[in-house]
């Protein structure tokens, strides 16, 4: 479907709080080609291009996720890559399936902590061969040969230690510096949308001016680093009819709810992955039943938001992983089985986990889109949060084993990774493509 201004992605506002600038609303995104996606929703994390634990073919069969993020540091390992006329490059190599929408990003969510700075041109990723640096304009080239159904201009993003006040400075400008520059130079239906940076509205204000009254018909969405940022921007006509992607790391499905109720449209949720590597089943829902019968945690005396399969309880529970769950995992096997799979190291106990999670949060926002669309939001909010704990419950096992997406800031202050590991992965030589 095209948009009014020609290009591949349209937003339609169903329902929204008219009674506040930036309230909850319903939405759906329209992208040529794709499944629609009904907005608030999330996009699936991948790494190396997959949802961890999750092949392209039970992705498909048995995980309603409506879009994933790529973060291009995950399959690149050098920018400098010559011309590619294939069509649909990143669909392709991460075989995503076809109705599913592709998110292309600079960085991971959550980045690791890069031991170089950005430069006017360029920023720091970790590619697959370690630290490099990669400009703005190599950016835009990749993005035309990967063809990604939306892609987020390049940000000066500071990871780590707060910014001091030229640091401050350099972000706007050369943010602002690259977003004009992707304007102009991307292709001509190429979905884009302007970084929002996790700064103060009056630190920023250059370029909330300039994103609000000189871009924002040239842009088709916002990604805020912060979601705080939002109710700070201009509010102008062109700006409320964008769809609003955050950035940030949601650390609960109640964090979810504060972000959806000042106005965010899209979330990448980290936890669901951080749950599944950890052995935790989500338990929680947001259609609000008086016979649940979840498990209590003893700190908060409120339902806990997964349970621990690793508890020895498990090991001859025949029931479902959570009560009245219809995902493959609760309607085909049992508590039982999935704590034997991850006691015997087995990779299908995660697979299972993690299509159940997703399944969760995918019935999580369900719910959520029809109360607002009912009119009960503000309640049905009050009543999750009075319901359950306010936190994810907290790691009893370490992963079996170390992946891409585990390492932490911490880990990576210098370059350690195998770069021979990492060459069935490298997409210059899926595309053909000669490295400079």
């Amino acid at each position: 479907m095209n948009s009014a201004n020609g290009k591949n992605l349209s937003f339609e506002i169903l329902c929204e709080d008219y009674t506040a600038t930036y309230g909850p609303r319903l939405g759906k995104l329209l992208i040529r080609g794709r499944r629609p996606i009904e907005t608030p929703n999330f996009f699936g994390i991948t790494s190396r291009g997959v949802i961890p634990h999750i092949t392209p073919d039970v992705m498909a069969s048995h995980i309603q996720v409506g879009g994933v993020h790529i973060a291009l540091e995950d399959i690149f390992k050098k920018e400098d890559l010559s011309t590619s006329n294939k069509d649909s490059s990143l669909h392709e190599f991460a075989a995503v399936p076809r109705r599913v929408t592709t998110l292309l990003a600079p960085r991971r969510t959550p980045a690791v902590l890069a031991p170089n700075g950005n430069s006017n041109s360029s920023i720091t990723i970790f590619a697959l061969n370690g630290f490099q640096e990669i400009s703005n304009k190599n950016y835009i080239g990749l993005t035309r040969k990967l063809s990604p159904d939306i892609a987020i201009a390049m940000a000066d993003i500071p990871y780590g230690s707060g910014p001091g006040v030229k640091r401050v400075a350099k972000m706007v400008r050369r943010t602002q510096a690259w977003v004009s520059e992707t304007i102009h130079e991307k292709s001509e239906n190429q979905a884009t949308f302007a970084p929002i940076l996790p700064l103060k509205a009056s630190e920023q204000s250059e370029y909330l001016e300039y994103i609000s009254n000189h871009a924002s018909d040239c842009i088709d969405g916002l990604a805020l680093y912060s979601s705080s940022m939002l109710q700070d921007i201009p509010a102008t006509i062109s700006i409320l009819r964008l769809p609003r992607l955050t950035l940030d790391e949601p650390s609960s499905p109640l964090d979810i709810l504060r972000k959806i109720t000042i106005g965010i449209d899209i979330f990448t949720v980290p936890f669901i992955s951080n749950a599944t590597d950890a052995g935790f089943a989500l338990t929680f829902s947001f259609h609000l039943s008086p016979q649940f019968d979840g498990e209590v945690t003893k700190k908060t005396g409120k339902l806990s938001l997964g349970t621990d399969m690793w508890e020895s309880v498990h090991s001859t529970s025949l029931i479902p992983l959570s009560d009245g769950c219809e995902c493959y995992t609760c309607s085909h096997h049992h508590r039982a089985y999935v704590q034997h799979l991850l006691c015997a190291k087995e990779m299908l106990g995660w697979v299972l986990l993690q299509v159940h999670n997703h399944h969760i949060l995918c019935e999580f926002f369900r719910s959520v889109r029809k109360s607002i669309s009912s009119g009960c939001f503000p309640e049905d909010c009050e009543k999750f949060g009075e319901l359950y704990s306010d936190f994810m419950p907290e790691k009893t096992r370490k992963p079996i084993r170390i992946k891409g997406y585990h390492f932490k800031k911490e880990d990576l202050s210098r370059e350690n990774v195998d770069s021979e590991s990492c060459e069935s992965t490298r997409l210059d030589k899926y595309l053909g493509l000669q490295v400079d």
